[in-house]
């Protein structure tokens, strides 16, 4: 199988897990290579991201390694083979990577959790209200990259609609309840949409109000995807670039505090959809 030119941030996440399993037993890629019956520098390759690996080699590899998690093994196999013709895979060529790479880490994810400070989360935006996101960039879109962009988005938020959703659970700042991007009129209905949307028994929705004070990464967006055991968690955050992504053992449990901490100040999900209500009374 030849290499990949430009791996997806799956298949990144793969070879960084199976870089990590090998540094952390002490054994050398020569070993791996051996064991394998290939030449080095496709071990390389494989721990890139660049080259796949097949389910079979996958577990020689975790075996000679003595890793004896058989769950986390199992799941980074799936991980290896999972969602290979996805749906964003049509955008591919016509969106940023970026764009992709979040829809194939919301698919594979079992829970999300985020929080905003300034937008409404993407899976919860209403087309108009994603309109007035996307046209306020500078430079600004050519209207064909726009309407791709709002299109791909509605796509995404099918995640929350299908059989076995993930569970979600969003902190929304009251800043971003009260931005009107769009106008007031776009700004009330994007509100009734997620009064609406946290009816679904898996979405749970919170507001941090202004009253709260000060939190952590305060005007950060942060999503948090859990993943079929905790080793494969991500944390995705924006950037003026593009979305980063980070699956350091340190940087995840930073961010679940931070999350945590967040979470502690908001209302309870019943106080924050009164809350949502009343501002919307406002407008």
């Amino acid at each position: 199988m030849p290499p990949r030119t430009s791996p997806t941030e799956r298949q990144k996440r793969v070879g960084y897990e199976l870089n990590k399993m090998r540094t952390s037993a002490g054994v050398s890629a020569e070993s791996i290579a051996s064991l394998l019956g290939v030449d080095r520098s496709k071990i390389s390759a494989i721990e890139r991201g660049v080259r796949a690996i097949s389910p079979d080699r996958l577990w020689s590899w975790a075996c000679h390694c003595a890793c004896s998690d058989e769950r986390y093994v199992e799941a980074l196999v799936k991980l290896s083979q999972s969602n290979p013709r996805g749906w964003w895979e049509r955008y591919r060529g016509a969106l940023p990577g970026g764009f992709l790479d979040i829809s194939e880490m919301e698919a594979n994810a079992t829970r999300l959790r985020t929080a905003h400070t300034v937008h409404i989360p993407g899976l919860l935006q209403t087309i108009d209200h994603a309109r007035a996101i996307f046209g306020a960039v500078v430079p600004p879109l050519p209207e064909r990259e726009l309407e791709l962009r709002l299109v791909h988005r509605m796509e995404r938020q099918r995640i929350l609609l299908q059989d076995k959703p993930p569970e979600y659970y969003g902190t929304v700042h009251e800043a971003a309840l009260r931005m009107q991007f769009g106008g007031r009129s776009v700004a009330r209905a994007q509100l009734q949409h997620l009064m609406h949307i946290s009816e679904l028994s898996h979405v749970t929705l919170r507001v941090l109000p202004v009253s709260g004070g000060v939190f952590p990464g305060a005007g950060q967006t942060l999503v948090y995807a859990e993943g079929a055991v905790p080793q494969l968690d991500t944390v995705q955050i924006d950037s003026t670039h593009g979305p980063e992504y980070l699956c350091g053992e340190a940087q995840l449990t930073k961010y679940r505090a931070q999350l945590d901490w967040t979470e502690r100040l908001a209302l309870s999900p019943e106080e924050s959809l009164g809350f949502i209500h009343d501002i919307v009374l406002q407008l």
